[in-house]
């Protein structure tokens, strides 16, 4: 099966630059999901308060370096937060702008299934290349299946109120990284009001609308749960809403 690139994708390549600097350990300190284990998986870079700053996709990037797949616009952005905190490790933090990012519906060799929901296909990184870009398709067939990512449609919300325990973006097993507090606090006690979703553009209300799609019909709104009806949600949606 052949893949078409993202072209609004980008690498951030996380390299140790001393024998002995631990690159897992530093991101594992920062980022809301395990890193440590078997990648790639879905995170995110948050505030102190428990806000989306960046999501991204963690890869093994071999010889103890790791791989951010992250939006494009938004990449320079992730590398200079990301070198903030590095103060004196040995790691080198900069876009890798050699590889890119692939996409299909269906596995193809190098790929992964996406880690939120099967559903959304399979991704890989891979030389940079030529290909004509799969943005619009991707883009269609994401919304289509209720999922938001991305700055446009996250920025600013809650960690856990973009969908991110139903999305397979966060652990509450591992230790602390930043807004860690009030994320955990939301879960036990069980406090996430609202929900990102994905609406008929025609119903969004433009007061609680992140992004509109108007050649797609769609839009994604930040609601109150108590308005949601799961009948309209997608199932990974109101399967989480039911627990």
């Amino acid at each position: 099966m052949t893949a078409s690139p993202l072209s609004n994708r980008a690498i951030i390549r996380l390299a140790p630059t001393e024998v002995g600097e631990d690159v897992r350990g530093f991101l594992q300190g920062l980022v809301t999901n395990d890193v440590s284990g078997d990648l790639p998986v879905y995170a995110a870079l948050l505030s102190a308060q428990g806000k989306a700053m960046f999501d991204f996709f963690v890869w093994d990037g071999g010889d103890g370096a790791l791989r951010l797949e992250c939006e494009g616009d938004v990449a320079d952005d992730l590398a200079k937060r990301l070198s903030l905190y590095r103060l004196r490790r040995k790691i080198d933090i900069a876009r890798d702008e050699t590889l890119g990012v692939f996409w299909s519906a269906d596995e193809f060799e190098g790929s992964a299934a996406d880690p939120r929901i099967g559903a959304l296909g399979f991704r890989g990184i891979a030389a940079a290349g030529d290909a004509g870009p799969a943005d619009d398709i991707y883009l269609a067939h994401r919304l289509s299946l209720g999922v938001p990512e991305g700055r446009a449609e996250l920025g600013d919300i809650l960690w856990l109120e973009t969908n991110a325990v139903e999305l397979n973006g966060v652990s509450f097993e591992k230790g602390c990284y930043i807004g860690q507090e009030n994320t955990a606090r939301m879960n036990w006690r069980q406090k996430v009001n609202r929900r990102l979703v994905v609406v008929p553009l025609a119903q969004s209300e433009e007061k609680r609308r992140k992004a509109s799609y108007p050649e797609l019909g769609l839009a994604v709104d930040h609601l109150r749960v108590a308005d949601l009806e799961p009948a309209n949600l997608p199932d990974w949606q109101a399967a989480g809403l039911a627990d």
